[in-house]
């Protein structure tokens, strides 16, 4: 997800997009526990959108 689409987003659609890549996230590492995963790469780009996600929350925040 580009930084432009987050910025297009509401509040609501951003936390819901961060709970589907948490969660996300976390059956990606039971799945490489148990070796179900064969894209490691997968594990990454979760984390990043997550992070993408966050960080446009926090500047609606401070800029509130």
């Amino acid at each position: 997800m580009k930084k432009i689409d987050l910025k297009n987003k509401t509040n609501k659609d951003l936390d819901k997009s961060l709970a589907d890549a948490r969660n996300g996230l976390r059956e990606f590492r039971f799945g490489l526990s148990g070796s179900k995963t064969k894209d490691i790469k997968k594990g990454r780009a979760l984390r990043k959108e997550t992070a993408r996600v966050l960080t446009e929350l926090n500047s609606r925040v401070k800029s509130s």
